[in-house]
């Protein structure tokens, strides 16, 4: 299988410029070691999909983006379609599972997309319905290599900016941003190490990667986590590139997401949602199975429920 280049994050970078926030790296004092945060609940849609989808959709020909686009996710890669979608000024059909946070929902529809929302375990079924019924072109959340493309411009950005890091944690569920962050880093930092991280509640990637193939966890298994935007499976495609670039993965429990979320509002006044956290989760509650040095945590997202933050931080 022929994994993601360079080049075409590179390329991916030109298409995104402009569209997608070129997220600073922060430097966290208030931890001990050396910790920067990438906060890509920054972007637009707050999270980095915004990335993945606008490379995919600006990679379409004419033709097919005329046609229109269909996409399901959990909530981020949802509203980053239907941001993207309307940038170009074509039509954007999401599916979303029904137990999706509203305040996702909603952002979704007030970027202009239709909104379809079915039980979580139908979502990819139904968009591919859609997509066949309609004659749109489907944008999943992971399994393209544009897409992957698209999330790796944040590799890029992490090595220009701290070129000596030595660490770099990457949350984990699709696999699409680990694959692209992975791929991105190796190339330019290749004395770096890639670390992915995952719920225990939906580790399906640690037990894969350990096995050395991929295994099937259940949707009702996965969808224990409070980590909303981390109970999907790697595709071939993206477990190919996670098994070529990880260094290593490791899993935080849901204390410790829950925790890390209450640090980075209180510590570093940055608001992460449950997935968006668990990077620095890890540097945080498991650093002795981390290399250490100069490390950089990518913050997934920030699409955090109002009511979840309160109870957290209460």
């Amino acid at each position: 299988m022929q994994l993601v280049t360079i080049p075409e994050i590179e390329a991916a970078a030109q298409r995104v410029a402009g569209t997608a926030v070129r997220t600073p790296l922060l430097r966290q004092s208030w931890v001990s070691g050396e910790l920067w945060v990438k906060p890509e609940s920054l972007q637009p849609v707050g999270a980095f999909k915004i990335r993945g989808a606008h490379n995919a959709i600006a990679a379409l020909d004419e033709a097919e983006r005329r046609r229109g686009v269909v996409a399901y996710s959990s909530g981020n890669h949802a509203q980053a379609v239907a941001c993207s979608a309307q940038s170009f000024g074509i039509p954007a059909v999401i599916v979303v599972p029904d137990v999706t946070p509203r305040i996702k929902v909603e952002a979704t529809l007030g970027w202009g997309a239709e909104v379809v929302e079915v039980p979580i375990a139908e979502r990819e079924s139904a968009a591919h319905a859609i997509a066949e019924a309609r004659g749109l072109t489907l944008i999943p959340p992971f399994d393209h290599r544009d897409v992957i493309a698209g999330q790796g411009t944040i590799g890029l950005e992490i090595a220009a900016d701290l070129p000596e890091v030595d660490t770099v944690l990457v949350p984990v569920s699709g696999g699409g941003l680990a694959a692209g962050v992975g791929t991105a880093i190796k190339a330019r930092c290749p004395g770096a190490r890639v670390y992915g991280v995952e719920p225990e509640l939906a580790a399906d990637s640690a037990e894969s990667l350990r096995a050395g193939h991929r295994v099937d966890w259940p949707m009702s298994r996965r969808a224990r986590t409070i980590a909303d935007g981390l109970r999907a499976q790697p595709s071939e495609l993206t477990f190919a590139h996670l098994k070529a670039v990880l260094d290593g993965i490791v899993t935080v429990s849901e204390d410790e997401i829950r925790d890390t979320v209450r640090e980075l509002a209180r510590r570093a006044r940055l608001v992460a949602e449950p997935s968006g956290a668990t990077a620095v989760a890890a540097f945080l509650h498991r650093s002795g199975e981390l290399p250490g040095g100069r490390t950089v945590a990518v913050l997934s997202g920030g699409n955090i429920d109002p009511a979840l933050l309160a109870e957290l931080l209460a």
